[in-house]
C-alpha cells in the first residue's frame, strides 16, 4: 500500500516462525515496485529518475514470542551480519497489552489455532473461535457485522488455499490501512506541536486526515498542554 510517499508492506507469518519470510519480503517488495512504477506510468529504461515510495516492512507473528527479536534482517539472518548489496529490515509486530485492530488479529488467530486442536477443520471451530472473540471483546464489532461471511470464507479455507490467501489479503489491507492511519497521525500531531502550519496546510501534507480529525487531535494536544 502506498501513502504520503511511503510503501507499506505487511506479512503475516502466522504461529510458524521462520525467518524465510525475509525472502519472501524481498520477492514481494519487487513485485508491489514493478507495481506502483506501472500504475503511476514511470519508465525504468528513461533517463530521468523514477520517483518511489520509502518501504516500510512489518511481519504479523501470532505464535508465542519468547526470545525472538523486534526486527529482523536479512544479512544478519543469512550472511552472518555481512555488509550485501541488497538489505532487507522488517519489523517484526507480536501480542501486545494494546487494544488494537491489529492486536485483536493477532488474539483472533491464536483462538483460532486452539480451538482448531480441539475440533479440527470443522464449523465449530470457526463458530467457537468468533464466539470466545466476541466475549473478550476482540474484532466485536467486525465479528457481529460480518459473522455469516467469516464463517463461509472460513469453512471455504479448509479447501482451498486460493480463497484463504484472498480472505488474509483482506485483512492485511485492513492492518495496512490502520498502521498507515496511526503514523499519519503521529506525524499530524508533531506538525500541530510545532505550530508552525495551520490545519488547512496540514491536511495538504497529510490527506489521508479530514479536517475533522485534525481538530479533533489539535484540541487533544491542548488538553494535555
Amino acid at each position: 500500500m502506498v501513502g504520503n510517499n511511503r510503501l507499506l508492506l505487511l506479512l503475516e507469518a502466522q504461529s510458524s516462525w521462520t525467518v524465510n519470510i525475509l525472502i519472501r519480503i524481498l520477492l514481494y517488495l519487487a513485485q508491489s515496485y514493478h507495481e506502483y512504477f506501472e500504475r503511476t506510468s514511470q519508465s525504468l529504461y528513461k533517463s530521468t529518475k523514477v520517483k518511489m515510495p520509502k518501504p516500510e516492512l512489518y511481519i504479523i507473528y501470532t505464535g508465542d514470542r519468547g526470545r525472538k527479536p523486534d526486527t529482523i534482517s536479512l544479512s544478519k539472518e543469512f550472511f552472518d551480519g555481512a555488509d550485501i548489496d541488497i538489505e532487507v529490515k522488517a519489523k517484526v509486530i507480536y501480542e501486545s497489552e494494546t487494544e488494537d485492530i491489529i492486536n485483536q488479529y493477532i488474539i483472533f488467530c491464536k483462538v483460532f489455532d486452539e480451538q482448531r486442536k480441539l475440533y479440527g477443520m470443522t464449523e465449530q471451530t470457526v463458530r467457537e473461535t468468533i464466539r470466545i472473540c466476541k466475549d473478550r471483546n476482540v474484532l466485536k464489532e467486525y465479528l457481529m457485522n460480518r459473522e455469516m461471511e467469516v464463517v463461509t470464507i472460513m469453512m471455504s479455507l479448509f479447501n482451498d488455499e486460493q480463497i484463504m490467501k484472498t480472505y488474509w489479503k483482506d485483512m492485511e489491507n485492513t492492518l495496512t490501512d490502520k498502521i498507515t492511519h496511526d503514523k499519519d497521525r503521529e506525524t499530524a500531531e508533531r506538525m500541530i506541536k510545532d505550530g508552525e502550519l495551520s490545519l488547512e496546510k496540514i491536511a495538504r501534507y497529510i490527506p489521508s486526515l479530514s479536517m475533522d480529525e485534525l481538530k479533533e487531535l489539535e484540541a487533544e494536544i491542548m488538553q494535555l498542554a
